[in-house]
């Protein structure tokens, strides 16, 4: 056996996603770094399953999506899904499941009740950018690019689009998606898809300071926040303050409020009870 099949061996038996705990922080790693961290069946997978047990975790408070390797992710794994061309359909079917298993995987991102910050160390494209893109917050070196680059190989990033367009302007958007370009670190924290752009190595380093200082907060309250804020982006004007209303009303209700604010007016430091 030469060194190659060796190495492929060792990246085959690698688990392709990560997970480790600081504190109330939990770090999420993509796992594939020879293959640029390509969202395969299996990653989605083990994404999907990953969000589904920290959705119950309430001793995590704050998620951090980091990825090993050179590249953040290249998008969908397009050997993965050439490779059923074969199949009777033509590979419709395949397709079709890769789509909507990782559409709801992304969907998952938002819904999840703790805050989720991107870390990118490196390059962000296709459905990549769009992991970035459904994260709450995201922090990338100034070595990191970004890009919706499926009109180079006939095949529109429709969705990543979905995330991308409810990231930064229509028009930033929609260059992104018809010309392919890559987005600089510095271009894409202007345009309001990452929050920060960092000297490289140090990313992860200011992801964690951002995680430990929402994680100080009430996680009770973030999750009302979070929840809140994507449902009030898809409704109109009056309907966003009705129900926004309603939901501080409730927030007022809870007993980390209350807390919150007598702190406050008795200038202490709150004592959260997540309740």
């Amino acid at each position: 056996m030469n060194a190659q099949s060796s190495a492929a061996r060792a990246a085959a038996s690698e688990p392709v996603l990560l997970r480790e705990t600081i504190g109330p922080i939990a770090i999420v790693t993509l796992n594939r770094p020879a293959a640029r961290n390509s969202l395969s069946e299996a990653l989605i997978a083990a994404l999907s399953e990953t969000f589904t047990a920290l959705a119950a975790d309430k001793a995590v408070r704050v998620v951090v999506l980091a990825a090993n390797g050179p590249a953040f992710c290249a998008g969908h794994d397009l050997k993965e899904l050439t490779s059923r061309r074969s199949d009777t359909d033509g590979g419709r079917a395949y397709f079709a499941h890769i789509m909507t298993s990782c559409s709801a995987m992304m969907q998952q991102i938002v819904r999840l009740p703790q805050p989720v910050i991107a870390c990118v160390q490196g390059v962000a494209t296709a459905a990549g950018c769009q992991l970035v893109a459904s994260c709450d917050l995201a922090v990338a070196s100034n070595a990191a690019k970004f890009a919706t680059p499926g009109v180079d190989i006939g095949l529109f990033c429709s969705t990543p689009m979905v995330a991308l367009s409810r990231n930064i302007a229509r028009k930033h958007a929609m260059e992104m998606l018809l010309t392919g370009e890559l987005l600089s670190a510095e271009d894409a924290a202007r345009m309001g898809l990452i929050n920060h752009a960092v000297s490289p190595g140090t990313e992860r380093d200011e992801a964690i300071r951002l995680a430990r200082q929402i994680a100080s907060k009430s996680s009770h309250v973030q999750k009302i926040g979070k929840e809140a804020f994507y449902r009030q982006l898809e409704l109109s004007l009056a309907d966003a303050y009705r129900y926004a209303s309603q939901v501080m009303t409730e927030n007022m209700m809870a007993r980390d409020a209350e807390e919150g604010i007598c702190a406050f007016i008795e200038k202490r430091t709150p004592k959260w009870e997540d309740r």
